[in-house]
């Protein structure tokens, strides 16, 4: 029962690490993206803030998942590289409006689920403590944004 126990425990942590890791990986290519394809300097600055802190968070991350047995994956998963190339076709206010309403969607999709391992009190729990200001700013970023763009 216990040893039962303490698999389940560790195929959540495997989990929500490899999700973290692909999830930052997968900001860090939008946040470029955005600096390249974005038309305001209000997308283009979040896509660098995106790339900087992404970039040192997956660090962070990567580091647990090794002190946790966790094979580490090296880039974002399939679904998050489709959004990409979606994205990747569009330039200009098309591109603004697309990037923020995912990244709306995304950030609360990720604080749900950094909320929902923050409970815990491993490594990835405190991981997931440490990140979920980023996330909230992240989020509330993107709803600013997405205010800036529906007042013109």
């Amino acid at each position: 029962m216990l040893t039962a126990t303490a698999a389940l425990a560790q195929s959540s942590v495997t989990k929500f690490l490899t999700e973290a890791i692909q999830g930052n990986f997968a900001e860090v290519k939008m946040g470029e993206l955005a600096q390249q394809n974005g038309q305001s300097e209000g997308v283009k600055s979040f896509g660098q803030m995106l790339v900087n802190d992404h970039g040192e968070a997956n660090k962070k991350a990567v580091d647990v998942a090794k002190a946790s047995n966790v094979n580490a994956p090296n880039g974002p998963n399939a679904r998050q590289n489709a959004d990409y190339a979606r994205m990747s076709k569009m330039t200009g206010a098309a591109f603004d409006k697309s990037f923020v309403q995912y990244m709306i969607a995304d950030h609360k999709k990720d604080i749900a689920a950094y909320k929902k391992e923050a409970r815990q009190t491993d490594s990835a729990g405190q991981y997931a403590q440490e990140a979920l200001p980023t996330l909230e700013k992240y989020l509330d970023t993107a709803q600013e944004l997405q205010r800036d763009r529906s007042k013109r």
